[in-house]
């Protein structure tokens, strides 16, 4: 058994990075189809997300160059790069890892909910693609449960906080009365449902949802009285717009310097705050170059959320320990796994030997044997078949000078040495 998990993210590589590692959504099955033909793995899932890509295996010859190679040749990324802000957690570290960010330890705003149903996802496509097998699913079950019994047991999860909090805190610094904006919205995923109902709950009434489908932007702007267009028309939003904020899985920028320039004399140089928190980032960078323009990215939002993570530092500490156990427990119930074919082996061969004993004896009686005599052979010889492998080897160990294998089969067997009298 062997698992490896490998990956960057928001503390290892900046935005500009993480981007060009970035899987679309439409990438993932043929990705780790991909992957595992490539290095050899039987099972393999990929988890990418705005703050991070990570890559998890089962393989038997752990061979993390190989599964860097891979990913820096996917996206066609000098594997350099790569090296310089990769990491590589192995067996039990690696299983650790996967429930830390489960948890949202690892996260961002430490104790976000959001990375749980991501990590759900990771194990849909994977089951989708047929590279998720018994390792990494029963892997992704313990890693559910432990994220289940740290929200239960702990208060990570209240005062909540997330990517789309810190973008609306962010904004309420800026503007004084955010019930006097207007906010224009650039997706309609989980992370700008979020925004939406932040922004909601702080008096915002003028909410515009930008999608590529205008059934979705409709049926989110329905759920806070919000307007709906496509995103062809965002031009024509933007001159109105106070607050941009964009989460969308477009692997191109979909907002240019020359159309918020163009926003931007239309609205006589009244400033618009900018987040952008998707990756690969939807806002080119050089509109942050702009006068009146307030340009965020997500990794512009680590100075926000702190303020906002004092109360579950506490917290943090007893969903750590949970994850340890997490961590131990699953481990157990591996090795525990591994004695089955031992097991099954060691009985397969203790019905064969008591097969040949009984055949032997029943020979017996049909030669006119008598009963007790029969049972009388049938016990010896079983005895004796079952106890003479075992004998030699302890033989064998003890003239090896294999003390630590003798103590090993003296608890095996449950016995004690030594005269009695």
């Amino acid at each position: 058994m062997a698992f490896i998990a490998l990956g960057i993210n928001h503390k290892t590589a900046s935005v500009a990075v993480r981007e060009r590692v970035a899987f679309s959504p439409e990438q993932l099955v043929d990705a780790l189809r991909q992957l595992c033909r490539v290095v050899g793995s039987r099972e393999a899932a990929i988890l990418s997300t705005c703050n991070r890509s990570e890559l998890y295996l089962e393989m038997e010859d752990v061979q993390p160059e190989a599964v860097l190679n891979w990913l820096a040749q996917y996206h066609d990324v000098p594997v350099a790069d790569l090296q310089a802000c990769a990491y590589v957690h192995k067996d039990d570290q690696a299983i650790q890892h996967m429930m830390r960010v489960a948890c949202g330890l690892d996260s961002l705003v430490l104790g976000e909910p959001q990375i749980l149903g991501q990590i759900k996802s990771t194990y849909a496509v994977a089951r989708e693609a047929g590279t998720l097998g018994p390792l990494l699913g029963r892997l992704f079950q313990a890693t559910f449960s432990t994220a289940k019994t740290v929200r239960t047991d702990t208060a990570i999860g209240e005062n909540p906080v997330s990517v789309a909090y810190a973008a609306v805190s962010l904004a309420r610094q800026i503007f004084t009365d955010l019930s006097e904006s207007q906010a224009l919205l650039v997706g309609a995923g989980e992370t700008i449902t979020l925004v939406a109902r932040h922004l909601h709950e702080q008096g915002v009434k003028k909410i515009v949802v930008a999608n590529r489908t205008l059934e979705r932007a409709t049926q989110l702007a329905n759920e806070f009285g919000a307007q709906a267009i496509l995103l062809s028309d965002i031009p024509d939003a933007l001159v109105q717009s106070d607050i941009v904020i964009s989460s969308t899985a477009s692997q191109l920028p979909i907002l240019g310097k020359g159309a918020v320039e163009r926003a931007l004399k239309l609205r006589k140089h009244k400033p618009i705050f900018m987040v952008d928190i998707a990756v690969p980032r939807d806002i080119e960078p050089q509109v942050g170059d702009l006068d009146d323009v307030y340009l965020y990215s997500v990794d512009d939002l680590h100075e926000v959320v702190t303020d906002n993570l004092k109360s579950r530092q506490g917290a943090a500490q007893a969903a750590e320990e949970l994850v340890v156990q997490g961590t131990s427990d699953f481990m157990q119930r591996l090795r525990e796994l591994e004695a089955v074919d031992v097991l099954r082996a060691y009985r397969q061969q203790g019905e064969r030997l008591r097969d040949e004993e009984l055949a032997r004896v029943q020979r017996a009686l049909a030669n006119g044997t008598s009963p007790e005599d029969a049972l009388m052979q049938l016990a010896r010889g079983l005895t004796n078949k079952l106890l003479h492998t075992p004998s030699v080897q302890i033989k064998r160990l003890s003239a090896d000078g294999r003390c630590e294998a003798l103590a090993v089969a003296q608890e095996l067997f449950g016995l004690t040495t030594g005269d009695s009298n």
